[in-house]
């Protein structure tokens, strides 16, 4: 969904002119980018958070040469989504694979207290026959 898009429908659902929405998001969309100038953090609670991050310099390679090349320091945008929005999309909660995993290690450790056999050795198989010369080709006489 574009900017226009969003101000259209918002019009729409609202019954205001798409002038004055305009003017809105753009008000909006400002002050978000003010604030996280200044190094604050907008959190938008059922939504998520916008935080800026500061990188430090560092030396990374370049993949093809090997060679070393210095990354400069830098500010980076972070948005965390919120609860609500995450559900909303259907984003797998944190966590759930390591619970799911140390249930099932449980259940098989409570299973497995029968003595272990001992399988039978699988049968080895015969050497493999030794390879035949190619056939002589035979001449015409």
């Amino acid at each position: 969904m574009t900017k226009s898009e969003l101000v259209r429908q918002l019009a729409e659902d609202f019954e205001l002119p798409r002038r004055q929405v305009t003017e809105l998001v753009e008000a909006l969309l400002d002050k978000i980018t003010a604030v996280l100038k200044t190094g604050d953090k907008v959190a938008l609670t059922p939504f998520g958070q916008f935080r800026i991050r500061d990188r430090a310099a560092r030396i990374a390679r370049n993949p093809q040469t090997g060679a070393p090349v210095n990354v400069p320091a830098k500010r980076v945008l972070r948005f965390t989504a919120g609860r609500t929005l995450k559900e909303a999309v259907g984003a797998p909660k944190r966590g759930g694979a390591k619970k799911a995993a140390a249930k099932k290690s449980v259940a098989k450790k409570s299973v497995a207290k029968a003595p272990a056999r001992k399988a039978a050795a699988p049968a080895r198989k015969a050497a493999a026959p030794a390879r035949k010369a190619p056939a002589a080709k035979k001449r015409s006489r």
